[in-house]
């Protein structure tokens, strides 16, 4: 299981690789620790990340706790749908979607509370090597491959979470598993916009 070792966790006999109290995606302190401190909030992050910037998306797990109070699988599992509606609505709205994301992060919510008994951490801390941690994060409602993938970089590479092979599922282009300070973040976002644009201008050809 996954052990509190000061601000972050890691797995017992695992090589911790490097660990941090925050990630740095936001500009926000304390939604960038939030991230690190609740596994349910970086889950939801991932859910909230199309479609808008990535500082918004990802500053939303705070925001979602201030409104409702704490971040609980449970309670969002089953809370009214148009309650849950009008959370995600209320202004600022938490998502460009905000009723679509509101839906989402409800099934992702109900998914955990049957396939984990509510625990996020879960997914990692009961993988038994890197397969089959990309392939528990392949599960999750809404995630990909290229969210898995990311994800499995932001373990290992920021949190400690490194099962045996787990460096074969990281993307070999640079994520967000490689943002450690502002400054790499920014070239994370350049090195995306450019992607995005070459695959535009391919897309018009």
């Amino acid at each position: 299981m996954l052990v509190a070792r000061g601000p972050t966790f890691y797995h017992p006999g695992m090589t911790t690789t490097t660990t941090t109290n925050r990630l740095q995606f936001t500009g926000d302190d304390a939604a960038d620790r939030l991230l690190v401190t609740d596994p349910f909030a970086l889950l939801i992050g991932f859910v909230l990340d199309q479609q808008v910037p990535l500082q918004k998306a990802f500053s939303g797990p705070l925001v979602l706790r201030e409104r409702l109070g704490s971040l609980d699988a449970r309670k969002i599992a089953t809370m009214d749908p148009d309650a849950l509606d009008l959370v995600f609505r209320t202004p600022p709205a938490l998502h460009r979607f905000p009723s679509n994301m509101a839906k989402r992060t409800r099934e992702m919510a109900a998914w955990l509370v049957e396939t984990h008994d509510g625990d996020a951490s879960r997914i990692w801390s009961e993988a038994t090597d890197g397969a089959d941690l990309h392939k528990r994060l392949l599960a999750v409602p809404g995630f990909g491959p290229m969210k898995a993938g990311t994800l499995v970089a932001i373990l290992g590479k920021r949190l400690g979470v490194t099962p045996a092979g787990w460096e074969a599922f990281v993307p070999d282009n640079m994520t967000l598993g490689d943002v450690d300070s502002p400054e790499s973040l920014r070239r994370y976002q350049d090195w995306k916009k450019g992607m995005k644009a070459e695959a535009k201008a391919a897309a018009e050809r």
